[in-house]
């Protein structure tokens, strides 16, 4: 999942710490206190839950060397939480306790939404619904438990930018069925705010990209769009890219959220996707980010998660959670 079609060469500096240096410039230029990401609270601030892997793994090894590190820079900091099983009995249940939990602190939880038929082209995170109809009951119970409320709800990653498995007339069906899931979760609400994937800057051209997300509904059901999930693009290259997209489709109002888990070194040498070497942890998830069209930048990814080579998809390992932490 997250593949890119071509490697990327970033900047010495890192494009994301010129950025905060100007946040941060502007905000002391104001005279309005400087807020730390992690400690950013109410609407502002991203629900940090107490129960995930990461902090599963940290309370279990509290006697190994990395758990520290890992506690400190990987599992205080707010992530994505995926909801993946087609389990339309019980989905509801779990995101109503997630989203309710958030709702209690007065945050807003990061909820991923992956379960498309057909999901990841067979590849490491394939599975998904077995069928359309199966999917949009499923989105049906995931919507009943936002109920509307306060959320940042990233919807299917990949599904528009992976078309190499699809026939045109499948194509179709996924486009559709994102338009259902979009206008469905959010229903009018303010509060809950909807984002499509676009892939991300070294996939598909910005271009293709609208061209996609418009036939997926993109203007008329949701908020605007994801970038970089599960990926290592360059903060810079990921802004330029998403600001590229939504101009090309021209809708205003729409706006983008990247994904920054794990950029802070940017993306591997050779395209290389799946649990690279040497990579680091990015900007921590803010709503301060510079720019009026990107409308946050969040931890999608929960760092630690592998990509399916270090361990099973989705498995928490903690020797790539402790070296995204290091590295960053």
């Amino acid at each position: 999942m997250g593949m890119s079609a071509a490697p990327r060469t970033g900047p010495r500096i890192r494009p994301w710490q010129v950025m905060v240096a100007v946040v941060v410039s502007s905000a002391l230029a104001a005279v309005a206190p400087v807020v730390p990401a992690a400690a950013e609270a109410g609407p502002a601030g991203f629900y940090a839950a107490p129960d995930d892997q990461a902090d599963a793994w940290v309370a279990g090894h509290q006697g190994d060397g990395r758990a520290a590190l890992i506690g400190e820079r990987i599992a205080a900091v707010p992530q994505g939480r995926w909801f993946t099983t087609t389990d339309t009995a019980g989905v509801r249940a779990e995101v109503d306790a997630y989203v309710g939990a958030a709702a209690a602190t007065g945050t807003t939880p990061i909820v991923v939404v992956y379960d498309l038929p057909g999901r990841d082209c067979g590849g490491a995170s394939s599975g998904g619904a077995p069928s359309h109809e199966a999917y949009r009951a499923w989105i049906d119970q995931v919507a009943l438990g936002v109920a509307g409320r306060r959320a940042a709800v990233v919807l299917e990653p990949d599904a528009l930018a992976q078309t190499d498995c699809r026939s045109a007339e499948q194509q179709d069906a996924t486009e559709a069925s994102l338009a259902y899931a979009a206008g469905t979760i959010k229903d009018g609400s303010a509060a809950t705010k909807v984002y499509l994937d676009a892939g991300n800057s070294a996939w598909t051209s910005p271009e293709e990209m609208a061209d996609r997300l418009t036939a997926a509904g993109v203007a008329e059901h949701a908020d605007g769009i994801a970038t970089n999930v599960s990926n290592f693009g360059w903060l810079g290259d990921e802004t330029a890219y998403a600001k590229a997209v939504l101009g090309a489709i021209g809708s205003p109002g729409l706006t983008a959220v990247i994904d920054t888990s794990r950029n802070g070194n940017g993306p591997a040498g050779g395209g290389e996707w799946c649990d690279p070497a040497g990579r680091a942890s990015g900007p921590e998830p803010s709503r301060a980010t510079g720019d009026a069209q990107i409308a946050a930048w969040l931890w999608v990814k929960g760092p630690g998660e592998s990509d399916g080579c270090a361990a099973a998809p989705g498995t928490f390992d903690p020797q790539v959670a402790y070296d995204l932490a290091a590295g960053s």
